[in-house]
């Protein structure tokens, strides 16, 4: 089979179903075999601003979204509105025949910065300000048109199934997009019905209206449109793969490393981990990982994090997570589980800031912030995960870093993340290993909790355990937790505590520290969810001959500077490439390695890099074509 890259999006109000669109379409070709790559962009609002979800497709593994659509399918006028010029020439619109006449003026959401630059658009190509007009632009652009009108293939239905209700049912034109789209790309329709079942199989009623409305969306569109350029026939699937959102994988490592207690407070994009385990909270488990997991909403994020160490010091393993604001919350309990050396795990799903900023947008803003968090010195752990499959091994480690060196660690996770839906590996919870350091199991004679070792790091007693007697305070204390203000056993706490920073160096292995996926004289250091699109850009440069390396950085504090400096020590141009204004990555790269950054690549509009703009913009660089800050702005 030759090489197949294909892009589907689907747009529409938001509670209209897009999402819902969405997964079916992604399941439905994950089933057929492709690799998928799934994101989805949504407006801070519950319901009726615009809302869309790019799914990318590909009989390769593919870590990005690109920039150009292939097909897109629309029910309704603004999605046409905002993105008719993303539609690649020889791709494809669907879209809704009966609003050819409506005007921009009419769509209530269309903000006016957009409707400014859209009307410019139209006017400078002497088109009306209707859909119409920008269904002219796209033909013009090579793009293939093809309307439906939605309401009638509900008339059409109801009539056939002999069920009034679907005349009206109008949350059913995402089902319409979907199956319309995959008989246009001739897709199997097997599977289309069988994922529906899957779907909707504990309300049958409502699966056998959809799987009604697919079928006949499906022929509708094999029997009335000429063959489209592009299709996707069955390929081969890859043994042992599955289908998973992105907070998903931070989830399921919780559960299989055992984590059992998670407070938390409602916050985007963070909410939806803690949802996922509350649906999964009751599980069977091995007999080496007994137990569940108990989920508790909390009335404020203070009280979260107070919550997950009052379950730490009991022995539980324990966590929470948040986004910046909420995590801007827990810093002073942050600075309490330092100074009492209690393990516990902080899942930042970062987004836009500061202040509320962006809520449902992507962000990589809280580096600094989460490096630096708390007042005073005390030692913690900043660790980032990059592509969603590692994220699932990684917060096994992260748990494992909290028990042994008994300090917070903050799992850096992000708004991209959360929002992908990606096939990858089926993860194996055999690969993550339960090490819960110091933890005793029993306390004989005298107990001193914050007893100086060798190694730093003091045997852990459990609340209520018998002869393990200890005290917590948020003061200075002596080796029993009583508090003390002696200067000389302050700088004896202070060095034992901060003596941990040596020791996660020395203790967690180098390529848990950084990644190098090669070096070359150009190369890239990257963290987080933007390794995806700088994998893919990389190899298009790759097969133009373009060499760029890249280096992946994961604990981010304490820095590894050695590290670090030891794999890029022939690369002579360093690139930065990270979701934020002031490039956080490359200040630390800069203080801790020495070395200054040659180019910036960076994206803060709030939406995610596509491989597109990243290979843009390196090739940009190697050309010397580029300015040392290139700032990306695809996205609608």
């Amino acid at each position: 089979m030759s090489s197949i890259d294909f892009t589907w999006l689907i747009g529409g109000p938001q509670g209209s179903g897009v999402e819902s669109g969405a997964n079916i379409f992604s399941k439905v070709c994950a089933e057929m075999g492709y690799q998928v790559f799934g994101k989805r962009e949504f407006y801070s609002n519950i319901k009726g601003e615009h809302s869309y979800f790019t799914v990318r497709v590909a009989n390769k593994k593919i870590h990005s979204n690109v920039n150009d659509v292939t097909l897109m399918t629309s029910f309704d006028a603004e999605t046409l509105f905002r993105h008719y010029d993303e539609v690649m020439s020889g791709g494809g619109i669907i879209y809704d025949s009966d609003l050819e006449d409506v005007k921009t003026d009419s769509v209530r959401t269309l903000d006016a910065p957009f409707k400014k630059r859209l009307h410019d658009e139209l006017e400078s190509k002497n088109k009306p300000l209707t859909i119409a007009g920008v269904l002219d632009v796209a033909r013009e652009n090579g793009v293939s048109l093809f309307p439906v009108s939605f309401k009638s293939i509900l008339e059409i239905l109801s009539e056939e199934t002999e069920n009034p209700r679907l005349k009206g049912l109008v949350r059913m034109f995402n089902v319409i997009g979907v199956s319309l789209s995959l008989g246009l790309v001739q897709m199997p329709p097997d599977t289309l019905q069988k994922t529906i079942g899957t779907i909707f199989s504990k309300k049958p009623e409502v699966a056998k209206i959809n799987q009604q409305t697919a079928n006949y969306a499906y022929n509708y569109a094999t029997a009335k449109f000429e063959a489209f350029d592009h299709s996707l026939p069955r390929t081969e699937k890859e043994s042992k793969t599955l289908l998973v959102q992105g907070f998903q994988g931070t989830a399921l490592g919780k559960i299989a490393c055992g984590c059992r207690f998670q407070p938390y407070y409602p916050i985007t994009p963070a909410s939806d981990e803690s949802v996922f385990l509350e649906t999964n909270e009751l599980l069977e488990v091995t007999d080496e990982r007994p137990g569940s997991v108990a989920v508790i909403q909390t009335e404020d994020e203070i009280s979260a994090m107070g919550m997950t160490i009052g379950g730490a010091l009991t022995g539980t393993r324990s966590s929470t997570c948040t986004s910046g604001p909420g995590f801007a919350l827990m810093t002073e309990m942050l600075g309490w589980a330092g100074m009492n050396e209690v393990p516990v795990v902080i899942t930042n799903y970062q987004r836009s800031g500061p202040s509320t900023g962006l809520p449902t947008r992507h962000g990589q803003d809280d580096l600094l912030f989460s490096v630096h968090a708390g007042h005073g010195d005390f030692p913690k752990i900043v660790y980032a995960s990059g592509e969603i499959e590692e994220s699932f091994y990684d917060t096994g480690n992260c748990f494992n870093y909290a028990d042994v060196f008994q300090v917070p660690v903050i799992h850096m996770m992000d708004k991209f993340h959360a929002s992908s839906v990606i096939t990858c590996k089926r993860f194996d919870p055999q690969k993550i290993s339960i090490n819960r350091g110091k933890l005793l199991e029993k306390v004989d004679g005298d107990y001193k909790r914050f007893e100086f070792t060798d190694d730093g790091v003091s045997p852990r007693s459990r609340l209520g355990m018998d002869n393990g007697i200890f005290w917590n305070t948020g003061d200075e204390s002596d080796e029993t937790g009583h508090i003390t203000e002696d200067p000389i056993l302050r700088v004896k706490m202070m060095d034992k505590r901060m003596s941990r920073l040596d020791l996660i160096l020395e203790s967690i292995p180098d390529v848990e520290q950084a990644v190098s996926f090669g070096v070359e004289e150009y190369s890239v250091i990257s963290w987080g969810s933007t390794i995806g699109p700088v994998i893919d850009a990389i190899d298009l440069l790759k097969k133009e001959g373009i060499s760029i390396g890249l280096v992946q950085l994961k604990l981010m504090h304490p820095f590894p500077s050695e590290h670090v400096s030891s794999l890029l020590k022939d690369a002579k141009i360093i690139i930065d490439i990270e979701a934020n204004h002031s490039g956080q990555m490359g200040k630390m790269f800069k203080q801790n390695v020495g070395r200054d950054i040659d180019y910036f690549i960076l994206k803060y509009s709030g939406r995610a890099m596509t491989c597109t703009e990243v290979y843009d913009s390196l090739k940009k660089i190697v050309q010397k074509k580029a300015d040392k800050r290139e700032v990306l702005m695809h996205g609608a």
